[in-house]
């Protein structure tokens, strides 16, 4: 029997070693280790030997098992890494073609116009301050002069949270802001003056129709200092309105009106040209209503911890997607939402052609 076993393993080592693709080394290892092969076979006459002779064979028919077995690993191993090298030698790309279109990505033009704010304040001397979307009631209504009970909170009716535990274990309501202007509050309690700050984000309102969406997107900005006043807004937001619709003499004015956290407070106006049916910024005999604005109330001032009688300043907010309905001709506020890769072709921009302060917008 250990002749056999020698002559076999001989014969078993140089089958495995003359397989040169997996096909045949599977082969191979079927004529072996298969239910009919050749260790199995041997397997099966122990049963007709001594207990002293299937000993002996048994363990030396086992030892035959494991190393053809390993040889079979090793050129199987050897086989996989040879068929993988003439893959990629055979296989190649030709990264030299350019991509398809339609897979190329395109900037949403809310975040285009973002782009082109940051730029244009930013060359005012703005900075970007940011802020949670989820806010409580004191820096959402109270601190920005809306005391509970205010009619103009009706107009903010919003979407508000479970109560939570404020510092002292009260109940603190948490609601998501319905204005940006949480930031100013914010800035203004950790910031000492002079401040002169945009911020920009999602607000959420419970409203929905053709011209409004339970969520949308402000910016806002601020100015804190001593002797600012009304000349101060009027020269910012002028030189902004003519800068963002690339208008030189866009003509601009401004009307009184009501916000609880200005007073003065008014609403811009800016020129444009109704004839046709169609609008066109600039010129005519028209006009536009662009942007809410006004000098900071002395209570928000006092509320924020600083003194009115030391400091003022002014503020502005518009919503972001009116404003690019504005300049890019975009005729539906809820196509914004609609994620249409279509309508991103159309009107989306270029990713590598972003505004900044060299090139403006």
């Amino acid at each position: 029997m250990t002749s056999t076993i020698s002559a076999l393993k001989t014969e078993l080592t140089d089958m495995v070693a003359a397989a040169n693709d997996l096909q045949s080394l599977e082969a191979a290892r079927v004529a072996a280790l298969g239910k009919n092969g050749k260790i199995t076979g041997l397997m099966k006459t122990l049963g007709s030997m001594s207990p002293e002779e299937r000993k002996e064979a048994g363990a030396a028919l086992n030892v035959l098992k494991d190393d053809i077995a390993a040889l079979i690993e090793t050129q199987e191993t050897a086989l996989k890494a040879q068929a993988l090298d003439q893959k990629l030698a055979n296989e190649q790309i030709d990264i030299t073609l350019s991509t398809r279109p339609e897979r190329r990505g395109m900037v949403h033009p809310i975040s285009q116009t973002m782009e082109e704010l940051t730029a244009i304040f930013a060359d005012m001397g703005f900075v970007v301050a940011e802020g949670p979307d989820i806010e409580d009631d004191f820096h959402n209504f109270t601190a920005l002069n809306f005391p509970p009970g205010h009619p103009a909170r009706e107009m903010h009716d919003t979407f508000y949270l479970p109560d939570d535990a404020d510092e002292k274990g009260e109940a603190a309501k948490k609601l998501l802001r319905t204005h940006t202007s949480t930031v100013q509050i914010r800035t203004m309690m950790k910031q000492k003056p002079p401040i002169r700050i945009i911020t920009m984000g999602r607000v959420y309102r419970s409203d929905w129709d053709m011209t409004h969406t339970p969520m949308f997107h402000q910016i806002e900005g601020l100015v804190i200092d001593r002797n600012i006043h009304m000349g101060h807004l009027k020269g910012c937001l002028t030189d902004f309105c003519r800068a963002f619709f690339n208008i030189d003499d866009l003509p601009a004015r401004f009307r009184p009106s009501f916000f609880p956290f200005t007073e003065p407070s008014a609403e811009m106006d800016i020129g444009c040209s109704r004839e046709g049916g169609g609008l066109k910024i600039g010129g005519g005999d028209s006009w536009l209503e662009i942007l809410g604005c006004g000098m900071v109330h002395p209570n928000v001032i006092r509320n924020c911890g600083l003194d009115p009688e030391e400091y003022q300043g002014f503020a502005f907010g518009m919503g972001l997607e009116r404003m690019t309905m504005l300049k890019y001709g975009i005729p539906d506020l809820r196509t914004f939402f609609e994620s249409d890769v279509r309508w991103l072709q159309h009107y989306g921009f270029d990713p590598l052609d972003r505004p900044n302060m060299a090139t403006g917008s």
